[in-house]
């Protein structure tokens, strides 16, 4: 539960049926090296619920390790609730986005920067929660006239120091072996079963297997571990910016958070 929110400015520093769209395209080429600082887009997998044109779109952006499909039963109510489009996407490396080597929230803004607009839906209320929350406040920064107000779930501008061990997860998570052609279900409790020497909290195991997908007859996560692994500490960082957001902007979290450190008056 929810149990503390406050709206605050945010600083620098520191209805036609539902359309569901998916982009399998080659893993996206890195841009380093290249002569433009500009980050490369990659054409992310999104589903839109269709709404009313002249309002505001809600656009909800994921966490780590997460997918749109975490959304769905609040983008379904929210649509009907308000009559408003609503679009889940993908974060690159993640869901059905393409994977890509490059993994900063610059090169995640840059994504959303090339969707949003092509989309027709600019300017729009920017929901995201942790990762997602922190691509969210950098777009809000870098094109504030795309955000027509901000909102950030369990989630600060400043880095992030989890007790949770993201870079022992994603080594787990590598290290999973198994038999090709055994059925979903066999597949998912030799994996529950494998990281529960490291991930004791059986939620944790339970939400990280939800990026446990067959293909071509193995099971594979389809979650780029080699990308995440590279940039986790970019992950948990955030960017050093001088601009100003000057929109409505709300920050969500729970009581007993982790991830956020209100502090002491």
């Amino acid at each position: 539960m929810l149990s503390r929110a406050r709206a605050w400015r945010l600083p620098y520093g520191g209805l036609e049926p539902s359309k569901t769209c998916f982009f399998r395209g080659p893993v996206a080429p890195s841009s380093s090296g290249r002569s433009s600082a500009e980050p490369r887009p990659v054409p992310l997998s999104y589903k839109l619920l269709d709404g009313e044109a002249a309002r505001p779109a809600l656009v909800f952006l994921h966490g780590l390790f997460g997918c749109k499909t975490n959304f769905n039963s609040i983008a379904k109510a929210l649509a009907q609730q308000t009559g408003r489009r609503v679009l889940t996407v993908d974060a690159r490396n993640h869901g059905d986005s393409p994977h890509s080597p490059d993994m900063s929230y610059e090169v995640m803004s840059q994504d959303l920067q090339d969707l949003l607009p092509r989309l027709g839906l600019v300017p729009c209320v920017l929901i995201g929660h942790s990762m997602g929350g922190k691509t969210a406040m950098l777009l809000a920064l870098q094109r504030p006239e795309l955000v027509e107000r901000l909102v950030a779930v369990d989630i600060s501008p400043v880095e992030t120091t989890p007790s949770l061990d993201f870079p022992a997860y994603m080594a787990a998570m590598k290290a999973i072996d198994i038999p090709d052609e055994v059925s979903r279900s066999c597949a998912r409790k030799l994996a529950d079963k494998q990281l529960s020497s490291l991930i004791q909290d059986p939620a944790v195991r339970q939400f990280l297997l939800t990026n446990l997908v067959e293909a071509d007859g193995r099971f594979v996560w389809r979650v780029n571990l080699d990308a995440l692994a590279q940039h986790v500490d970019k992950i948990l960082a955030f960017p050093p910016r001088q601009e100003f957001y000057p929109g409505p902007t709300l920050f969500l979290l729970g009581g007993n958070s982790e991830f956020v450190q209100w502090p002491t008056l």
